[in-house]
């Protein structure tokens, strides 16, 4: 909105100060300023509302030390985090751009889904809160609604340049041509394109786009439901999810700059770099809610936040054509999704062969395990902020290491 506005005023009245709009850089950094602003301001609003009403969900025993503390704190402050992410990409962000508008999209569809489930639980005063069967279907249908704009919409194309890229000739007319191929990066491997259609027999290759969907489904459905896994301890998730929203943000506008992306042999995505401001958004959003979800926490994200911050990141790697290093990126949320296949998976084998369930991990996901062996809640989550640090560094690292 402030973006169309400075630039009006710069092209008709020239308007001083007005062309520093036009920098993604400046844009990023004043939506991650205004994000941590509005979630640390209007946290504390928010929280007293929720303390006032009541909107506290229910805790089930599991027989870990201190649980008992939480009792009575609210939750659903996914709210303050889908709030701090919306108003600044608004603000800042190119509303006509293509990719602006998925991510507002999925940010608000998986709120609302989120927020029922919250709800019910509150109002229910039980754990169960919205039917797995519409949980699923909401976030079927949201990857659905991705992948078929993703597919069909002509905004969404990868670039080839015929010529050189340097940075003189940029000057000049380049010669390049746009294509809808449904492709993606293969990590560690030099010239790493893989085209979906691969998958496929030959005579198959005009409906590749069925399969892509299919995909894009999966990994929102996937890295949702991890991100709600993982948000079981104080500041987890939103810490994790602030890694992984600065590491995408790096990818973002390295894939939207024709030099950058050329130098480091990546698929250049026009227009791709207006991502960044709201990956910055969302980064600040996530460090603005730890400030009252560290431990011990004032309030709770909720599925309203664990789901959304999960389709964020799921969106945001498929439309920079990163998917396939999210499970390098996302691995704590990878890891605690799979300990807990693992222990459910194994349980239930023992269960049918010997009549008698066992256990791997002390308790599933693996935040709870460690915290039945004696290690305190605040040291699980450093440490795990820590492995999401590494893992960011290694993804990063993909860009040069094939």
């Amino acid at each position: 909105m402030l973006y169309h506005l400075f630039d009006y005023l710069d092209r008709t009245f020239d308007f001083i100060g007005a062309g520093v709009f036009q920098y993604i850089s400046f844009r990023a950094g004043m939506a991650s300023f205004l994000s941590l602003l509005i979630s640390m301001v209007f946290g504390k609003t928010l929280i007293n509302f929720l303390n006032r009403n009541q909107f506290s969900e229910s805790i089930r025993s599991l027989g870990i030390h201190g649980e008992n503390d939480k009792i009575g704190t609210p939750t659903m402050g996914g709210i303050i985090i889908i709030i701090s992410i919306i108003i600044p990409t608004i603000l800042f962000a190119k509303l006509d751009n293509i990719y602006i508008i998925i991510m507002l999209i999925v940010t608000i569809w998986m709120g609302l889904i989120g927020f029922m489930d919250d709800y019910l639980k509150i109002s229910q005063q039980n754990k169960e809160g919205l039917k797995p069967k519409f949980k699923i279907f909401g976030q079927i249908s949201l990857g659905i609604i991705v992948g078929a704009i993703l597919v069909f919409n002509d905004q969404v194309v990868v670039r080839e340049f015929e010529n050189t890229v340097s940075q003189e000739n940029l000057i000049s007319e380049l010669k390049y041509f746009d294509s809808k191929e449904l492709i993606t990066t293969i990590p560690f491997i030099k010239n790493n394109e893989f085209h979906y259609k691969w998958l496929l027999p030959l005579f198959w290759h005009d409906y590749t786009w069925i399969l892509y969907i299919l995909i894009v489904i999966f990994i929102i459905t996937s890295v949702s439901n991890g991100a709600n896994i993982t948000d079981g301890l104080d500041g987890l998730a939103a810490g994790n999810a602030a890694i992984i929203g600065i590491t995408l943000a790096i990818f973002s506008y390295l894939s939207g700059n024709i030099i950058f992306s050329n130098y480091l042999n990546i698929i250049y995505i026009p227009n791709i770099g207006e991502i960044v401001i709201f990956c910055f958004a969302f980064v600040g959003a996530c460090i603005g809610f730890i400030w009252y979800n560290s431990y011990p926490a004032q309030v709770f994200m909720g599925d309203t936040g664990s789901l959304s911050i999960g389709a964020i990141i799921a969106v945001l790697a498929i439309i920079i054509k990163k998917e396939l290093l999210i499970p390098v990126l996302c691995g704590v949320f990878f890891i605690e999704s799979i300990s807990v296949i693992i222990q459910v998976t194994y349980y239930k084998y023992t269960k049918k062969k010997y009549g008698r369930g066992k256990r791997i991990f002390l308790m599933a996901p693996l935040h709870h395990h460690y915290q039945l062996r004696g290690i305190h809640e605040t040291k699980i989550v450093a440490r795990f902020w820590m492995i999401g640090i590494l893992l960011a560094i290694i993804t990063l690292a993909t860009l040069k290491l094939r």
